[in-house]
């Protein structure tokens, strides 16, 4: 699952570097390289600097490595488990929006309390999402370290920096929160365009 879990990785960055994939996917950070270098050489990613991107034939062949994956998922008990993801994915979205907004306008975070209390939903959120998780791992195993990666992010909230909630250009909760999200959608056989008409996507 290598190959998946590398194209996957660069797919859902966008644009990553080597280190940032060694994080998000877990793997040795040789075996992350060697697999890059035939990646690239078979011009399913492109590289230029440090930054490595998905080409349209790395598109492709992550298609039909999902496909194939998908193909051993009992789509039923995972429907059942995004159906889970959904309904916690609204509490979520409500508490980022609480977080960045207040009474319409941009957060300036000068409220202590406020931001506090927007906090204080999160480990229930938690606790949710990880059910989801640890059922969606025992269909699709790679999944399962989404659970490692959220509890990571709010260890560094509980231990005070708020901005590990929704950090960009890192793996903050939100990035993982999206991620995951992401991964779900392709592995119940959904798009993410599909989902946001029917009001689920984030």
């Amino acid at each position: 699952m290598t190959e998946l879990d590398v194209l996957q990785a660069v797919r859902l960055k966008g644009r990553a570097t080597a280190d940032q994939l060694v994080a998000t996917t877990g793997l040795d950070a040789a075996e992350l390289q060697q697999t890059l270098d035939q990646l690239v050489a078979a011009e399913h990613v492109i590289a230029k600097g440090p930054l490595v991107r998905i080409s349209d034939t790395g598109r492709e062949q992550l298609a039909e490595l999902l496909a194939a994956e998908r193909a051993d998922i009992d789509t039923d008990a995972f429907a059942a488990a995004y159906s889970s993801f959904r309904d916690v994915n609204g509490d979520f979205k409500a508490l980022i929006t609480d977080w960045q907004l207040r009474d319409g306008q941009p957060n300036p975070h000068d409220d202590a309390s406020y931001d506090a209390g927007v906090l204080a939903r999160l480990p229930r959120i938690h606790e949710r999402v990880s059910a989801v998780v640890d059922e969606a791992g025992r269909h699709v195993p790679r999944l399962s370290r989404y659970g490692t990666k959220l509890d990571e992010a709010l260890a560094k909230l509980s231990a005070g920096d708020t901005s590990w909630l929704a950090k960009p250009i890192a793996d903050s909760y939100h990035t993982v929160w999206f991620e995951l999200h992401e991964e779900l959608i392709l592995a119940a056989g959904l798009t993410r365009d599909a989902e946001a008409k029917a009001g689920h996507a984030q």
